[in-house]
């Protein structure tokens, strides 16, 4: 049997994690009571989460009558949890001199380092301490503590593990003619998903796209895997205009192909800033809500996570409070509705499509509670949610309902997750499996040569 020690942000990561240790040990240090004790007032996920670890321990106390939380009580999964304070250690000296007695890490640290102590003299595996905390670890490795990162919610050991949905191929002439026929003729047969099993060497998801590359061209042949079974479909270019906006480049093409079909139910974008991801995905759902009709409302939403330091509470109404967050949202709108031109006739239609409800622009904590039917839907900014918020969010989609989740996993803005572990990375990873879902990687930068260039080298 194995101990793991938890820190207080891998409860705050994810409520679930006291029964993610199987049938082993699982230890709180004192001083993540009092950390959850003091986020469990805040308004938004975290404190969520530090309240619903609360409830979870109040309820193990009340159901398990021969046992308390010092001496251990039994989890669900068959392992045990208990609390352990630095006091329960005798002769236990602390950390001192170079070490911030204020630092809650440092406290955790203390009662590490006493089971350590203590398992050594009983001839036991010393724990693990399991964090989020990338400087903890560091300090871990220094102290010689075993330690590790939450793994639970991680798709992938790096970044660059990800599925980004588009595979290129080298292809003999004769392979691109045959396509380039097809494409005259609009009749992609099976001889095609014959071609691509040859060619590609991974299990293709449903919805990935195959560009078919040869050295005689500088146009490879595109197509989208459906399923297995199913013809492969020709990808062609959308020269037409999408309110004011037509794809700039090969992956701008496979999202507004994704984003116009009615049987995806879910498309994640993902790509660096400037690379068309919101824009594609706001001026796809005009047209499906106001051109297409198909769905009756159109309700964009981006988690309230501020970058650098918070300004703190803003006055004023709702909507004035929001207003900060939700404006670039309203910048894409007045762009794709009115070609950028701002007049008060403009002014007036977007606030008459908002109070008509066609046109929502909520903050994600608003949608809690709601289920939403005949809507396009799209959360941006969505690296910076947790697997756990994501969820929550996707479980309110209704009936005839379509939603975008994109972000950038390099911009992460929330503490308590990574680029593998946020919640757009995990959708990407849970769903490519599903046809159902679709998934375009963005890579190229459109915004500006400026903004392309400081995305790269900055």
């Amino acid at each position: 049997m194995k101990t793991y020690i938890l820190d207080t942000n891998v409860l705050l990561n994810d409520p679930d994690s006291l029964f993610a240790f199987e049938e082993n040990e699982v230890i709180l240090p004192f001083t993540t009571i009092e950390e959850l004790d003091k986020i469990k007032s805040r308004p938004n996920e975290v404190g969520a989460n530090a309240r619903e670890v609360a409830r979870r321990l109040s309820e193990m106390i009340s159901a398990n009558d021969a046992g308390t939380l010092k001496r251990g009580l039994k989890l669900r999964n068959g392992g045990t949890l208990r609390i352990v304070a630095v006091s329960d250690f005798e002769n236990h000296k602390k950390l001192e001199n170079d070490w911030d007695p204020t630092n809650k890490d440092n406290h955790i640290l203390d009662v590490c380092r006493g089971l350590h102590a203590q398992a050594l003299t009983l001839g036991c595996q010393p724990p693990i301490l399991v964090t989020r905390d990338i400087v903890l670890r560091v300090k871990c490795d220094f102290l010689g503590i075993p330690c590790e990162d939450y793994k639970k919610n991680s798709v992938a050991e790096n970044p660059d593990r990800l599925f980004v949905g588009h595979t290129t191929v080298d292809v003999p002439s004769e392979v691109t003619q045959a396509f380039w026929e097809a494409y005259a003729s609009a009749d992609v047969g099976g001889e095609f998903n014959c071609i691509v099993d040859s060619y590609v060497s991974h299990q293709l998801s449903p919805n990935e796209f195959v560009s078919f590359k040869d050295p005689s061209t500088t146009e490879p042949a595109t197509v989208r895997y459906m399923d297995q079974g199913e013809p492969l479909k020709i990808i062609r270019d959308h020269k037409k205009p999408i309110f004011n906006v037509t794809p700039r480049n090969k992956e701008q093409n496979l999202a507004v192909d994704l984003l116009l079909d009615p049987k995806i139910k879910m498309v994640t974008l993902i790509g660096k800033a400037g690379s068309g991801k919101t824009l594609l995905s706001i001026a796809a759902g005009l047209n499906q809500v106001l051109e297409k009709k198909k769905y009756k409302s159109l309700v964009v939403c981006r988690p309230v996570v501020p970058v650098g330091n918070d300004i703190g509470f803003l006055p004023g109404t709702k909507a004035e409070k929001l207003e900060p967050w939700i404006a670039p949202i309203k910048d894409n709108l007045r762009y794709l509705l009115f070609s950028g031109r701002k007049s008060k006739n403009s002014e007036a239609t977007l606030q008459g499509y908002f109070e008509d409800g066609v046109i929502e622009v909520e903050a994600i904590t608003y949608l809690r509670g709601r289920s939403i039917a005949d809507a396009f839907i799209i959360i941006d900014e969505a690296q910076n949610l947790t697997a756990h918020e994501l969820k929550t969010i996707i479980t309110r989609v209704g009936e005839n309902t379509k939603i975008v989740l994109t972000g950038d996993i390099e911009q992460i803005d929330n503490l308590y997750i990574d680029a593998v572990s946020n919640g757009l990375t995990v959708a990407v990873e849970k769903f490519k499996q599903y046809s159902i879902a679709g998934h375009v990687t963005l890579v190229k930068g459109e915004r500006s040569e400026l903004a392309s260039l400081a995305s790269r080298i900055l």
